[in-house]
């Protein structure tokens, strides 16, 4: 058990999230082509080149479909493999009639099919193209504050918080972090001040406890991003209930990984390690708590060729004052 050093204080978990609207009856799902991924991107702004007015001209079409439920499924297959090649696609989705509403009943439809869990790979599919979009919207600079300020990643919680090992949730839950991932990869502070008003720290932690490797992989990259953040470090370390609750599933995840090695969520979970020594509190508590597997040579094979994290392992083992068993100059 871990000693309390965070001085006395209450008891003080994650916040529980806002909710939000309930499903709009009558919504329908269907199946649509596979085309996003899970891990966060960015947009820019500006048109991409080789992008022709008739592209462009088709993308409008595209986007005037998306508010018809008779040809939206097409639409969202379309735009969804738009979004690399057409960087202000963002805001021609947010400043489009109906389209972001459209979106959302996307979103909403599938809400029944969570509880008792009986997603299909086609409501999974279709869904998650809707989603794709939401992420170009969510990770554009011109429309992530109105994608905040309108509390739309609150739709994707319920996503996060189902528990089913079945592929199409899986993708779901993988695709919705995705859209969180996008918002944290901006180093944003607005967007930090906004996740910690909500339960995406305790959703983040039970998916990095218990998720596929990838999930677990952006997930931790989210928490990553928030400790990265001043305000999110204080939070974190706030109280002792929420600190312990990270550094316990940090832990279980790195005697997971000593006995399936992932160098990619290594990465993550050192950086996380490290960023919370830059707590005092913080600091002294993981004096005491530090998993054994990272003080000896257990990732000995990962480290191989990822001197970043390497790097980082040494930093956090001197800084709670325990010696480590890779040097500076085996560091590339």
């Amino acid at each position: 058990m871990m000693a309390n050093s965070f001085g006395q204080q209450p008891p003080q978990r994650f916040p529980m999230a806002r909710s939000v609207s309930s499903p709009t009856p009558g919504m329908q799902s269907s199946e649509a082509s596979r085309d996003t991924t899970g891990a966060p991107t960015a947009s820019g702004g500006g048109v991409a080149s080789g992008t022709t007015s008739v592209d462009r001209d088709q993308v409008y079409i595209w986007i005037l479909e998306l508010i018809n439920p008779e040809t939206r499924e097409h639409a969202l297959i379309e735009l969804s493999k738009k979004r690399e090649v057409l960087p202000d696609l963002a805001p021609m989705l947010w400043h489009s009639f109906g389209t972001m509403a459209a979106l959302l009943q996307e979103i909403v439809a599938i809400y029944p099919a969570i509880n008792p869990p009986t997603l299909t790979a086609q409501q999974s599919n279709r869904v998650c193209n809707a989603l794709a979009l939401l992420q170009c919207v969510a990770s554009h600079q011109e429309t992530r504050s109105q994608f905040l300020g309108a509390h739309i990643p609150l739709f994707l919680y319920p996503f996060l918080h189902t528990v089913s090992k079945n592929r199409p949730f899986e993708y779901l839950r993988l695709t919705s972090l995705g859209v969180v991932g996008a918002l944290v990869k901006t180093d944003d502070q607005e967007v930090i001040h906004f996740l910690l008003t909500t339960e995406i720290i305790p959703l983040c932690l039970r998916i990095m406890e218990s998720g596929s490797e990838l999930s677990k992989t952006v997930a931790t990259f989210i928490l990553q991003k928030i400790l990265l953040d001043e305000t999110g470090l204080a939070y974190i370390c706030q109280t002792y209930e929420r600190f312990t609750h990270v550094a316990l599933i940090l832990n279980k995840m790195v005697e997971s990984l000593s006995k399936e090695p992932s160098a990619r969520l290594l990465k993550h979970v050192v950086r996380c390690y490290l960023r919370l020594t830059d707590h005092h509190r913080a600091r002294e508590a993981l004096t005491r708590i530090i998993p054994d597997q990272l003080k000896d040579t257990t990732f000995s094979s990962c480290l191989k060729e990822d001197s970043a994290t390497k790097k980082w392992l040494i930093q956090l083992l001197q800084s709670i004052g325990v010696e480590s068993p890779f040097t500076e100059n085996t560091v590339a």
